[in-house]
């Protein structure tokens, strides 16, 4: 799979599908879905984003550099004193994979240890790639494996994760994440909704790799899961402008503060994900899209009916969102959200 990661970042367990498929525009594609084809047998047509939206990707890079550095050490802390110095780090493509090789880059500083690194493909309703599963584990003890993401939503890919583990009874389930707002992650950062910058693109801070792809008249049964290589795009990468950003940040475990979450302030995110559902009649779940890294891929892949904020005036962390909405004529709504900053929904197909 060619991709602008480097080689000794990580293994891409990819089928590189370029120029087999063409991508589709975000309001075909949602017809699609919508209609019973699986999201993972199209890919999104990809867009560079508007000057001014660039402005707020650079300003959230900056001004969320250092929380997403304390988050990677964190959990990358909690990997290491679980796993050792054998961990294999499998980071669930395309979100998971930079986030695994910070986690890898703070571990070779800190721990003087260099975990394996794969990234594979996991998609909903179809489970996790079977033959790159079988590819690491002929390779590594099934007890070294830590399984790698970004953030959480409303805990669908931890709960596909799971179930795919059925088949592999001796591999650890448990997801690591930076952000886990669900509070359904194994291990996190925090549990804080926070702004991670890489959110905010697609393919250019994901070394030029589009979202991971299954079709089985283009997937063949010894195939590993496909993905796009955006060659088009190389002048515009930012792969490594954000992770050498967010790793300038670094500092060693012992300076790393402290989470001081506790049981007793533990709300699931499912919860409130039915309570939107209720309140705004809602009745397929799939359409509920909450955190600032699912709504943020509601404006650059879906078709956005509203986002819902917990302020109209968090530039801070929503600044760019603001900014989605009022380029693409999405309503920004205030709700009063508990676990999230910010929930995108979906437009129902009758709609559309």
């Amino acid at each position: 799979m060619r991709s602008s990661y480097r080689g000794d970042d990580v293994t891409i367990l990819l089928k590189d599908i370029t120029g087999m498929v063409d991508p589709l525009e975000n309001k075909v594609r949602e017809r699609y879905i919508q209609s019973g084809t699986p999201y993972s047998a199209m890919l999104p047509l990809e867009h560079l984003p508007s000057p001014k939206y660039m402005r707020l990707f650079y300003d959230a890079l900056t001004r969320y550099s250092s929380v997403t550095a304390t988050a990677v050490a964190s959990v990358a802390t909690k990997i290491y004193h679980e796993k050792g110095r054998s961990v294999v780090l499998v980071s669930l493509a395309r979100a998971g994979t930079s986030i695994g090789i910070l986690i890898k880059h703070y571990m070779e500083k800190y721990f003087a240890v260099s975990p394996v690194h794969y990234t594979i493909s996991i998609i909903r309703g179809q489970g996790i790639d079977r033959n790159a599963m079988r590819y690491i584990l002929t390779r590594h003890a099934a007890e070294e494996i830590q399984f790698v993401d970004g953030w959480t939503g409303k805990g669908a890919i931890r709960n596909q994760l799971k179930e795919a583990m059925h088949d592999y009874p001796a591999v650890d389930s448990g997801l690591a994440v930076l952000s886990d707002p669900a509070y359904v992650a194994a291990k996190c950062g925090t549990h804080d909704d926070f702004l991670i910058a890489s959110s905010c693109l697609n393919s250019t801070v994901s070394g030029l790799i589009s979202r991971t792809f299954y079709r089985p008249d283009i997937i063949g049964a010894d195939d590993f899961h496909g993905a796009m290589y955006y060659e088009k795009f190389k002048p515009e990468d930012l792969t490594y402008r954000f992770l050498d950003a967010i790793e300038a940040e670094f500092q060693a475990p012992e300076r790393v503060p402290k989470s001081s979450a506790t049981t007793a302030e533990v709300h699931f995110g499912i919860e409130e994900v039915r309570s939107i559902m209720a309140h705004f009649d809602i009745n397929d779940i799939n359409l509920i899209k909450p955190s600032i890294g699912e709504a943020t891929r509601v404006c650059l892949r879906r078709i956005p009916w509203k986002i819902l904020v917990h302020s109209l005036h968090d530039d801070e962390h929503l600044g760019h969102l603001y900014e989605l909405a009022r380029e693409k004529g999405v309503p920004v709504e205030v709700y009063p959200l508990k676990n999230y900053r910010a929930c995108g929904l979906i437009k129902e197909l009758r709609d559309v």
